[in-house]
């Protein structure tokens, strides 16, 4: 029962870090946070379900297609509404995710309907015994599926220019325009991959959640408190902080009660932010005045 609980822990983290990672990157760049990162991830799974469904094509196909589909809706999401209050107030900026979250919800229950829709895995269901573990084949495909894309996104932000733009713009925008970088260019290309990312975790999570308009509401949270539990300015402690959820959840469901697994996790971090509240791998801020 531990070893079946700390696997589906791990497997459920993944997809809680890698929308996390998201969440993490646009707020680095364009120091935005993202409140409807769940709802645009929830409508390319959508995507994904009607070009699977209604298309006719393999599961693979129709993932590649919402992945490209995400990117470029984070692109339009950028470039139509988010560019426009980029020197506006947090506030302003923070009601305007909130109202594209509520729009993309809408859109949804109007094209799909409310109704919660069964979603194909990427593998068979089978267990797999290993040891005193049983572990299914997707399973094991979201943790590759995670590896690979943190490994990908490791070379991408250390090794490639857009890499290397990036930071320069997490750390001082200006000064990074000053320099040559093309700066809305670099934070188009981080809210295009941040969406890609959150579709990742939307069509891997689908088959557990079920599809609907809502499916992501919870999970989005749990992202979001990853990101704080984590530091909201690491990559790493976004990883770190979707695993440690995953894992303490679903630990605390299967001893203690899972009506309240999730109150569990929000208690776990208050108790973390009381004694460091910059996250686990937040740096404090420093301003010269």
């Amino acid at each position: 029962m531990f070893a079946l609980t700390i696997v589906g822990g791990i497997s459920v983290g993944c997809l809680y870090a890698l929308a996390a990672l998201g969440l993490v990157l646009i707020f680095r760049t364009s120091n935005v946070v993202n409140f409807a990162q769940g709802e645009m991830a929830m409508f390319s799974a959508f995507l994904a379900f009607t070009v699977l469904e209604h298309w006719h094509l393999s599961y693979w196909l129709a993932a590649l297609t919402a992945l490209v589909f995400a990117f470029f809706l984070g692109l339009f999401v950028e470039r139509v509404f988010m560019r426009r209050v980029q020197k506006a107030n947090i506030l302003s900026q923070i009601i305007l995710t909130l109202s594209l979250y509520l729009v993309f919800r809408g859109v949804a229950g109007i094209i799909w309907g409310f109704t919660p829709t069964s979603f194909p895995t990427a593998l068979s269901t089978t267990p797999i015994h290993i040891g005193q573990a049983v572990v299914t084949p997707n399973n094991i495909f979201i943790y590759a599926v995670t590896a690979v894309l943190l490994a990908v996104f490791y070379a991408l932000i250390h090794y490639t220019k857009l890499g290397l733009a990036m930071r320069a713009v997490s750390q001082n925008m200006a000064t990074s325009q000053l320099m040559g970088v093309r700066v809305r260019s670099v934070i188009a290309s981080t809210w295009g991959i941040a969406t890609v990312l959150g579709a990742i975790a939307g069509i891997l999570i689908a088959p557990q959640t079920l599809l609907s308009p809502t499916m992501m509401s919870e999970v989005a949270v749990k992202a979001f408190a990853a990101a704080v539990l984590g530091g909201f300015t690491s990559l790493p402690g976004a990883v770190i902080g979707g695993l440690i959820i995953g894992v303490s959840e679903n630990l605390f469901g299967a001893y203690v009660s899972q009506a309240f697994q999730t109150s569990f996790v929000f208690l776990l971090i208050i108790v973390v932010l009381y004694t460091r509240p910059n996250g686990l791998f937040g740096k404090r801020a420093t301003k010269k005045v």
